[in-house]
């Protein structure tokens, strides 16, 4: 049973901005107030799922199986459904990488047309960060309201559940039954274990976004060498911070085409970041007073100490697998993930997991699609779900898209590759306005080797597409349906005969009419 007081939602039609005061109220609670309870008393179906976790797969999962027709349950300790995205994960991602776009061209035309003098200036961060707080309320009452009053799914949130067995879930202080168990508890954060990791002034996207009640000095040391690394680096630099990664091996080894790796990490060294590869933070010093005073460094050239009151650690993170597999006697991986089958099935009859709970690659796309296949699976459907072969993306100073074979994997495989790409090779290297695209023209006329890069990769004998990749903006909602495309045999010449919106992001359109006419294909 619980002691704490449960608010019985069920009758009550709360208006978004409605949620968002009671959902206020419950974070700025030290209690965490009211359990909130949404359960359909005019239901006597067993449950033919319950969700333990409401975030992307949780929340998506229960809906998809709502709409199948079946019973559903979400469980999430959280006050809202929607989870970390929207609280302190995806959305706080992109805002940043919005905001690391933006003060970079303000920083590279600082003073000139309308552009503020930014030069040798420091922009403030804790700023961006409290309105980031204060907004973040608008997403989850819309998911609260969405998934009660037009989902119609039943849910306890603001509270824990605890598995009984496959078929037997508490929370609230009752027992609930099911069919199966779907687990979609996320992931969190991987840590140091270094000394000095706790101090005042280290962060990961989790805590820098709920704890960060000072602005930071002149310099920024990130560790890591992935997404999260990059797009918080990214940002820290163009507020005009000192930005110091740390990199374990590679920087942004996750994106597979060599020449667009290249141009990513040139742009960011003459944005003034500083990369130290196959480094690694050792220790972190204290000022005495509990607070970050110096990060010591082992690169190969030596130990290097850097003063600084601001760390930030983007190193992965890890599934929340470890209690619910004592419980059911899961399968882990080697990296504490679930295992599961493409149906979503764990080792235990009845129990799926989804989600980050299953393991890399941890994005929401995933996330979501996952926790419906499951859904799906358990209403007798004949699917089967792997997150692979999926466009995938990256923030640095800009947007970078791609999707398919890199052109070392396709030169690989195939005997006759073609590429097109801009900016064309020239004795003048990248100094050239194109590609010359929505968001790049000002780079592209006056600063055109900043203007981004793109390539195409084709297979001359059956003239499919086998890779694409795009830096600049705009172009990720286009790589949504290339992938689905590429996936079903998209050729140079369908690209050629697509119409297109002059100037469009992926500009693939053009450069494929301008080749679709040759019988035999050559490079552009």
């Amino acid at each position: 049973m619980t002691d704490r007081p449960v608010w019985n939602a069920r009758p009550h039609l709360l208006s978004i901005e409605e949620w968002g005061y009671k959902i206020d109220d419950y974070l700025e609670n030290a209690d965490g107030g009211e359990i909130i309870f949404n359960i359909n008393p005019d239901d006597d179906r067993v449950y033919d799922a319950i969700y333990i976790g409401g975030g992307a797969a949780g929340r998506f999962g229960s809906a998809y199986l709502k709409a199948l027709g079946g019973r559903q349950l979400v469980v999430d300790a959280w006050p809202f459904l929607g989870g970390s995205c929207p609280h302190n994960a995806c959305v706080p991602h992109h805002l940043f990488s919005d905001c690391a776009a933006e003060l970079m061209l303000n920083r590279e035309f600082s003073g000139r047309y309308w552009f503020s003098d930014l030069d040798n200036k420091i922009v403030n961060m804790k700023e961006i960060v409290d309105m980031f707080r204060k907004g973040r309320i608008g997403p989850h009452a819309i998911m609260n309201f969405q998934s009660k009053e037009q989902l119609d799914m039943e849910f306890i949130l603001n509270t824990t559940a605890r598995i009984i067995d496959p078929h037997t879930v508490e929370a609230a202080g009752r027992i609930f039954k099911t069919r199966n168990i779907v687990l979609s508890t996320g992931s969190t954060p991987n840590r140091l274990g270094i000394p000095g990791e706790n101090l005042k002034g280290v962060f990961d996207y989790e805590t820098f976004v709920e704890d960060l009640d000072y602005e930071p000095g002149d310099t920024a040391v990130v560790v890591g060498g992935g997404k999260t690394a990059a797009i918080y680096g990214c940002f820290f630099n163009a507020t005009g911070r000192r930005t110091i990664l740390v990199v374990r091996s590679t920087l942004l080894k996750l994106v597979p085409d060599s020449e667009i790796r290249g141009y990513l990490i040139d742009r960011m060294k003459e944005q003034g970041m500083e990369i130290l590869e196959y480094s690694n933070l050792v220790r972190i010093e204290n000022d005495g007073n509990g607070r970050v005073k110096a990060a010591i460094i082992e690169t190969p050239d030596g130990e290097r100490r850097v003063e600084t009151d601001f760390i930030f650690t983007g190193i992965g993170d890890t599934p929340n697998s470890e209690q619910v597999a004592a419980t059911l006697g899961l399968k882990l991986g080697d990296k504490k993930e679930v295992i599961v089958d493409e149906q979503l099935r764990t080792n235990v009859p009845n129990v799926y997991a989804v989600g980050d709970l299953i393991g890399a690659p941890m994005e929401m796309f995933k996330a979501r699609k996952s926790g419906t296949y499951a859904a799906r699976h358990i209403m007798g459907q004949d699917v089967s779900y792997s997150p692979r072969d999926f466009p995938d993306f990256v923030h640095t100073h800009y947007e970078v898209t791609w999707f398919g074979m890199s052109e070392d994997e396709a030169r690989e495989v195939y005997d006759n590759v073609i590429i097109i790409k801009m900016p064309p090779e020239n004795e003048n290297g990248l100094n050239v306005g194109l590609p010359a695209s929505d968001r790049m023209m000002l780079y592209a006329l006056e600063k055109p080797h900043l203007s981004g890069y793109q390539k195409l990769i084709i297979d001359g004998a059956s003239r499919k597409v086998l890779g694409i990749h795009h830096v600049g903006c705009g172009a990720k909602d286009g790589f949504q349906y290339l992938c689905r495309m590429i996936k079903a045999g998209i050729t140079v010449d369908d690209l050629g005969e697509m119409d297109e919106l002059f100037l469009n992001p992926t500009h693939f359109i053009q450069l494929s009419r301008l080749r679709a006419g040759n019988e035999v294909l050559i490079d552009l």
